[in-house]
């Protein structure tokens, strides 16, 4: 066992505006989240972080890099995506909204990250918005094991 980590810590990463993002996105909170004893839940992590990131490669245009921030808290993790698109994403904290067509692909994301996660929300930056998410810490004996 390693000694734990000095709180707060982050990682912070650029990563490709193309659908490459996500996979490299997923692996590095992954590994964020294994340097934590007591981590939230990595897989939710997981799914909600290749979320935000396939959101920002979606609806937003050009090739300037998105950022992707991940701060390891006492208390949990918040995850963010920095993107160069200042326009707010659409419903994200909206708290009641129409059920998604189920024969549609999409449309279930930011319904996830508001389901899943312990709060979200978005904000402006100088170059665009970030939207985030936290999760709580899971206690040790409540893990699974691997």
């Amino acid at each position: 066992m390693h000694d734990p980590l000095p709180f707060p810590a982050s990682w912070r990463i650029a990563l490709p505006h193309t659908a490459a993002a996500v996979p490299v996105a997923r692996a590095l909170v992954r590994t964020a989240l294994a340097e934590l004893e007591h981590a939230a839940d990595c897989d939710t992590a997981e799914l909600l972080t290749a979320e935000l990131v396939a959101n920002a490669v979606e609806h937003t245009s050009g090739e300037t890099p998105i950022e992707l921030v991940v701060e390891l808290l006492p208390t949990g993790c918040q995850v963010e995506v920095h993107d160069p698109d200042p326009a707010p994403p659409a419903d994200l904290t909206v708290p009641s909204l129409p059920e998604p067509d189920p024969l549609q692909e999409g449309g279930r994301g930011l319904l996830l990250i508001r389901a899943l996660s312990s709060s979200c929300g978005h904000r402006p930056t100088g170059s665009g918005k970030a939207v985030w998410f936290r999760l709580p810490a899971v206690p040790a004996q409540r893990r699974p094991t691997a």
